[in-house]
């Protein structure tokens, strides 16, 4: 697929200032960051795109290069070989200033280190149909990496048993030249020696043995609305890993929830389907019916006379809330024919009588196979 035109991705024309770039940055990046898209796959490499295209034409440099080439320019891709990686943005900054110092970076100018978030956590939670329909209050026990308390997330013995790394000055990056086709591209690089940290530990902590974060049992309890879907994830803000510098915010937990299926009902959205089976009195004569439903109210099904199999009775507001709106689905039931199994002399007697009357009616078989295909049309 060919490659999106960079002012097209940020919705401008090339006569864009410097102002509407970074606007329209500030407004797609909030729309498509991955932290309020949980539930779209797409997001990432749609908030990836418009981090691309600011990355150029935020930058004077290279948007001109841009501008007069297109992505065929000279000395091939500027991000080097790999392509473009992506910036880890906390969504805070896009109300900020913050992203212009990360996008400066990118080709070679300064910037301090920011904190990293915490890595998410996503939990499976299977409930039951009726808990599904009804909603609950729920609690979870789960272990999560956190920050060390014995020594709040430093790693250290004692604070002064942090020493400033002496192979990147603190900075907890490295820089070095690379040569790409005909042109020479800074790359920066975690410091090994600190592991990007900017500090090293001369005695650790006891406790988390150096890593600053270890792990620990949790009680989460978290509110599962009435309606909701087999699939669908809960965000439960901040619940997820400590950063490892201990300076970012934790992650997030997503708790992704799934439910058992019914003894006869079916769902389909907002919607319950059952099949119910009727002996052929009842489909004849028609019939009324009372099944226990989980709002607590028996459902009445009210079986027309004349019926066939087949045919649906459809109950108005009688299915699953829908989630996130008001009001609830139907309930849909499919009539079955029961079979009789074994039944009584008595009750076969009657039967022979019943097909005698019938008979008596003189309806061949092919005037019935005729109305059944009446009933089909």
């Amino acid at each position: 697929m060919a490659k999106r035109d960079y002012y097209e991705v940020l919705g401008l024309d090339r006569n864009a200032t410097s102002d509407d770039i970074k606007r329209a940055f500030r407004s797609l990046a909030r729309k498509f960051h991955p932290d309020k898209n949980p539930d779209d796959p797409d997001s990432e490499s749609k908030f990836k795109e418009v981090q691309e295209a600011y990355a150029i034409l935020s930058n004077p440099d290279e948007k001109s290069k841009y501008d007069r080439y297109g992505h065929n320019r000279p000395g091939g891709n500027p991000f080097g070989p790999d392509g473009f990686q992506g910036v880890d943005i906390n969504i805070e900054d896009l109300f900020g200033g913050g992203f212009e110092s990360i996008f400066g970076s990118i080709f070679g100018s300064r910037r301090s280190r920011g904190t990293e978030r915490g890595s998410d956590l996503l939990y499976r939670h299977s409930i039951s149909f009726e808990e599904a329909f009804s909603g609950l209050d729920a609690d979870i026990d789960i272990e999560v990496m956190s920050v060390c308390e014995s020594c709040d997330g430093s790693g250290a013995l004692t604070p002064d048993d942090v020493d400033v790394c002496a192979t990147c000055e603190g900075h907890g990056r490295l820089r070095r030249m690379q040569r790409v086709g005909p042109f020479t591209q800074q790359v920066v690089s975690d410091c090994p020696a600190c592991s990007g940290k900017g500090r090293t530990i001369v005695r650790s902590c006891t406790s988390c043995k150096g890593k600053g974060r270890l792990n620990k049992n949790k009680k989460v309890r978290f509110s599962i609305p009435p309606g909701i879907e087999s699939g669908t994830r809960l965000r439960m803000s901040g619940y997820g890993e400590a950063s490892r510098d201990a300076k970012g915010p934790p992650g997030h937990l997503y708790i992704e929830i799934s439910h058992k299926a019914h003894e006869w009902f079916e769902r389909d959205g907002s919607d319950l389907l059952m099949a119910l089976p009727i002996n052929f009195v009842d489909l004849t004569l028609g019939c009324e019916l009372e099944l226990p439903h989980m709002d607590g109210e028996n459902l009445k099904i009210k079986v027309p006379k004349g019926s066939m199999p087949g045919d649906t009775v459809s109950i108005k507001g009688r299915g699953f809330p829908n989630n996130g709106r008001s009001g609830r689905g139907d309930v849909t039931v499919v009539l079955r024919l029961k079979s009789t199994g074994k039944i009584s002399r008595k009750a076969k007697k009657a039967l022979e009588e019943l097909r005698g009357l019938l008979d008596d009616g003189k309806e061949t078989h092919e005037s019935a196979v005729d109305e059944a295909k009446r009933r089909r049309r």
